[in-house]
């Protein structure tokens, strides 16, 4: 298989390396490519994001890095456009569409934050029903491509983060099954490759990717495309454990893009 990883994270948002730490990484891992996604800006929550200015700056030093590394490796410009995020894609080669985020009344609300946050919405919006929540994160996601006109669909099924070993949730639950069908459903028409993302294992939250295995076979039965990403905030998890997700996947029978 050919490496290469496109939902990357820098030290202009929340990650470790910076981009030229993470292209030699790149290089020395052997990869054809390497995509950068910063979290783009999301004005009500700047904790993790980067600001409007850094975006800017963001911009120049990845252009620059294409140049200099320019028969070395691939280098994308690409963003993590979150649900509620309203930036202009200009200049970027490519989006990656995420709903990090539920809007409650006035407040947005983390998904991926804390187990303690999810559980605290869920009592306060839902009248305690986290399959309520998880029918509203799925509902958003059906139409993260309209909201973000993303290239690729982001962590489909995020909201699972904190559920190993179904600590929240049942994921066989028939209204937790209908959710994501649904968001498939309607995602599958707009012809965008889904990321098998592998960040939450590395950082050790799950032992699976987002979508889930059963996810992606209802993707396949559908004819739609993954794409292999490692979410990556650290340079050696770049690529993490792909060479073990791509053979899951092919073992699905899902079609794989094989570079970008």
């Amino acid at each position: 298989m050919t490496l290469f990883d496109i939902h990357t994270h820098t030290t202009y948002c929340d990650g470790k390396n910076t981009p030229r730490e993470m292209v030699e990484a790149a290089i020395k891992k052997g990869l054809s490519c390497i995509g950068f996604s910063g979290h783009c800006y999301t004005y009500f929550d700047e904790r993790y994001c980067m600001s409007i200015p850094n975006i800017l700056s963001y911009m120049t030093e990845i252009n620059q890095l294409k140049e200099e590394f320019r028969g070395k490796i691939e280098i994308r410009l690409g963003v993590e456009q979150d649900y509620y995020s309203n930036f202009s894609r200009m200049g970027f080669d490519y989006i990656i569409g995420s709903v990090h985020y539920l809007k409650a009344g006035d407040e947005y609300i983390p998904i991926d934050e804390s187990e303690e946050i999810l559980l605290a919405a869920t009592k306060k919006y839902f009248n305690g029903d986290i399959y309520a929540l998880c029918e509203e994160y799925f509902r958003c996601v059906s139409n993260v491509v309209g909201k973000t006109d993303a290239d690729i669909i982001g962590h489909f099924d995020l909201i699972s983060k904190f559920n190993e070993g179904g600590k929240l949730f049942d994921e066989n639950h028939p209204r937790y099954v209908a959710a994501y069908k649904s968001a498939i459903d309607r995602l599958i028409e707009e012809c965008r490759p889904f990321e098998v993302n592998t960040g939450a294992i590395s950082r050790g939250y799950k032992k699976v990717p987002y979508p889930s295995l059963e996810q992606i076979k209802y993707i396949a039965s559908l004819g739609g495309t993954v794409v292999l990403t490692g979410d990556t905030h650290a340079a050696e998890n770049l690529c993490y454990e792909f060479e073990k997700w791509y053979a899951e996947c092919e073992k699905i029978g899902v079609h794989i893009k094989t570079h970008w």
